[in-house]
């Protein structure tokens, strides 16, 4: 199998990538990231560009995204919340792998400080004791369910061994910030609870999460470090970790593809109160006073990405405290590609890592 993936254990020296613009790319162009795939596998600094190339996005993810661009179906930030919503959920599904079949599927009922009864689903391969991931999806705190991660959380389930419980943590803007950190925090909490309730093992406890999951699943890692509540690992796909879009990947990326600045701004506005909750650590992680002591990580970035760089000064931040990270940077896919798994080779590859990632943290 190709290796499509920049893998490092590096200490910070920053370093940023350019794009060109994807528009000119013409239709089936030989890219360089297929014919030369890139592993780099460094100690003491970033992963760089072979030869100062700009990255490009692959053949595939070309293809893919000039399919989206063909199909003319309005940005979510042009449509009404519900009306958003409605749509993420209609094609969630369009890229994704088969779904596999799992010995144990349950919907649950997780109650929030509130008295609210919060959805989840559990997700295990066999019957046996088994430890536990809390999954978080993504959707910019706006958008995506339960239903739209179902795929990719039977992927880790039955490539880890271990079970998976999804959370349909509430969204805005009818719940504001911080609503969607306190239902997380209280998910977490129950199932550390209650896992022998539900026949598995509460001592080997993940939290994982992708895009603004990604968020919920950190800021529970701090949480849970401050409580005294051990967990294994932290599961970050493209986290969002910093409190506004300022970082170069952000200004370089302000068009896409897919996740473009108007279409972030518009998710937050829906979920922010007010400017001030976005330098709220519990919105932005990377504000956190102190990261010592919390889980270990493993983050998988797409190179290709507004939220690269924030996810790279995250992994910054917690290797400077002493927290063990695994990150790995997939080069040329871009955000979201962790639920194209028919169509992006990569995708098959996060899948894999990410399993063994929680096979290793979790096993006894």
């Amino acid at each position: 199998m190709k290796d499509m993936r920049s893998r490092s254990s590096w200490m910070p020296v920053p370093v940023r990538f350019a794009l060109p613009d994807f528009h000119t790319l013409p239709r089936g162009a030989d890219l360089a990231h297929e014919q030369n795939p890139c592993r780099c596998r460094v100690r003491h600094k970033r992963p760089t560009p072979r030869s100062g190339r700009l990255p490009v996005l692959t053949a595939k993810m070309a293809d893919v995204v000039g399919r989206m661009a063909r199909a003319r179906h309005p940005a979510l930030r042009e449509l009404t919340p519900a009306e958003a919503k409605a749509s993420y959920e209609k094609g969630a599904g369009v890229l994704e792998v088969p779904k596999p079949a799992l010995a144990r599927i349950e919907d649950l009922a997780i109650t929030a400080r509130d008295g609210f009864a919060l959805p989840a689903r559990l997700y295990a391969p066999s019957h046996a004791k088994l430890p536990v991931l809390l999954y978080f999806h993504g959707g910019g705190f706006t958008v995506g369910s339960i239903a739209t991660h179902d795929t990719l959380c039977r992927v880790l389930a039955e490539r880890s061994g271990c079970a998976v419980v999804s959370l349909d943590y509430r969204l805005a803007p009818e719940h504001k910030f911080p609503t969607a950190h306190d239902d997380a925090w209280d998910a977490l909490q129950f199932v550390a609870a209650s896992a022998a309730t539900l026949g598995l093992d509460g001592a080997r406890l993940a939290v994982g999460g992708d895009s603004a999951g990604g968020t919920l699943a950190a800021c529970c890692a701090l949480m849970a470090r401050d409580a005294g509540l051990p967990l294994a690992l932290q599961l970050l796909f493209y986290p969002g970790t910093a409190s506004h879009q300022d970082t170069p990947s952000h200004a370089r990326f302000a068009e896409g593809p897919l996740l473009d600045e108007p279409t972030i701004t518009w998710f937050f506005s829906q979920y922010v109160r007010t400017t001030a909750d976005r330098d709220d650590w519990r919105f932005a992680p990377l504000r956190a006073d102190d990261v010592e002591g919390v889980a270990p990580a493993w983050i998988g970035l797409a190179e290709i990405d507004p939220l690269v760089d924030e996810g790279i000064d995250y992994a910054d931040k917690l290797r400077a405290a002493g927290v063990a990270v695994d990150l790995e940077i997939y080069r040329g896919v871009i955000h979201e590609f962790i639920k194209m798994g028919r169509a992006i080779p990569q995708a098959l590859q996060a899948h894999a890592d990410a399993a063994r990632a929680l096979t290793d943290a979790l096993k006894p």
